[in-house]
Parts: structure tokens; C-alpha cells; sequence
């Protein structure tokens, strides 16, 4: 998680081409958000960018507000699609799109592929309805698509994740209290995500050292920056 402040967009000095966009994922405790800070440092000393870190669910005043709730209440699943894709748009029209039309490049933990994966692979939800929300929320066109650049899939066996969970000894959200069944089936969805998105997706082995993963993540951002 990159921060519990809320995003805002910084200001960017005679920019001219597009930001990047790029998405962190994976189950939690796969350990994505370790790295979320670090890529905002690397991309602003190696590739002189403007960059902006956020997160979903959250990245306004009322997507932080919506992640309360999202995060600790019960909901029937297609609600909490609604609910998250409504967050998302929110993030995308305030945050996101200006950002990104200002030449900032963005970081963001979590994005649509996480509701393919948690509200699709884990609850259930019918990819069409899915599909069809994201259609609606990153937007047309290749100059106003939300769709990210790159997406950076960190993923580990279940069993490995759920002991990093258990070890970091902090409360659990109800997404995180979900059984092993929730979580391989969120797992499996993230990896047929990245098998249907091959030109944005690529997979990072989570069991390696801190060090190793992070190599691989310079090696796979030399083809971006």
C-alpha cells in the first residue's frame, strides 16, 4: 500500500506526450506493495519522471471513504463489483485520466484486473458483467483509455501468501479472512488474466528475495522508460 493519504495529482512542467500507466497485482500477501514505493523512486531517478503513487480500493476523498466500507462489510458480490468499478471511476475521472494527460506517470496498487480476480475468480461474478463495467470506466479511444501500460503480476502458492499474512500479526480485512478455497481461485484468475493480457502483463515470481525480484522488476521497466 503506498500510502493512507489521498492521492493527488502533481504538477507537471511543460508536458507533451502521455504518462505510463502502470498496475501492481496479486493475492494478498504476495507482496506487491513492497515494491510500490520503490518503483516510484527508481522511475523518478532513472527515467526523470513525474510520478504519482495511489491505490485502489481509494484514491479520493470518497474512494477512502467506500474503502472502509468495501473492506469490513458484508455484501452481496455483485454489489461489491458496483461498488469497486464506482470507486474506480471516480479515481480514474479525478485522478487517473488527469494525471496521465499530464504526463505523469502513475502507480497504482490494485486496479480492474483485481475485480476480475477477487470479485470474478473469488465471488463469482459473471466476466461479462465485468467486462463491460471496465468498457465503461477506463474509457475510448487510445488517447482517453484507462487500460494500464504495464501490469505487474506478483504471484506466490497460497500457503506461502497466508504465512506472510499471519506473520505481519496485524487485523485481517474480510478479504483477507477468506479460506485457502477463496484465495487459490483468486490466484487462478489473476494468472488467466495475465494469460489473456499478454502484452501488458508480466508475471513476478513473489518467493524470491527482495533483491532478485527487484532486478527483475529494472530488467522489465527498461522496455517502458
Amino acid at each position: 500500500m503506498p500510502s493512507d493519504r489521498v492521492s493527488s495529482v502533481p504538477s507537471a512542467h511543460d508536458a507533451t506526450m502521455r504518462g505510463k500507466f502502470i498496475t501492481l497485482e496479486g493475492i494478498d500477501g504476495a507482496g506487491k506493495s513492497s515494491h510500490v514505493r520503490w518503483l516510484g523512486d527508481f522511475l523518478r531517478a532513472h527515467g526523470g519522471h513525474n510520478v504519482l503513487l495511489t491505490r485502489e480500493p481509494g484514491g479520493t476523498p470518497l474512494g477512502e471513504k467506500l474503502r472502509a466500507s468495501l473492506l469490513s462489510e458484508a455484501m452481496h458480490p455483485e454489489t461489491e463489483a458496483l461498488l469497486m468499478f464506482a470507486v474506480r471511476r471516480e479515481h480514474v475521472a479525478a485522478v487517473i485520466a488527469p494525471a496521465l494527460a499530464q504526463g505523469v506517470w502513475v502507480v497504482c496498487d490494485r486496479f480492474s484486473d483485481a475485480s476480475f480476480a477477487y470479485q470474478g475468480g473469488g465471488k463469482g461474478v459473471d466476466r461479462r458483467r465485468l467486462q463491460a463495467l471496465e468498457n465503461w470506466v477506463h474509457g475510448e479511444g487510445a488517447s482517453q483509455s484507462c487500460t494500464p501500460d504495464l501490469t505487474l503480476l506478483f504471484d506466490v502458492p497460497c500457503e506461502v501468501a497466508r504465512q506472510r499474512i499471519v506473520l505481519a500479526g496485524r487485523p485481517l480485512d474480510r478479504f483477507e479472512q477468506e479460506d485457502a478455497q477463496f484465495h487459490d481461485r483468486v490466484r487462478h484468475a489473476y494468472l488467466d488474466q495475465a494469460r489473456r493480457h499478454p502484452e501488458r502483463f508480466h508475471v513476478v515470481n513473489g518467493e524470491l528475495s527482495l533483491a532478485e525480484v527487484r532486478a527483475k522488476l529494472v530488467h522489465i521497466l527498461a522496455d517502458l522508460t
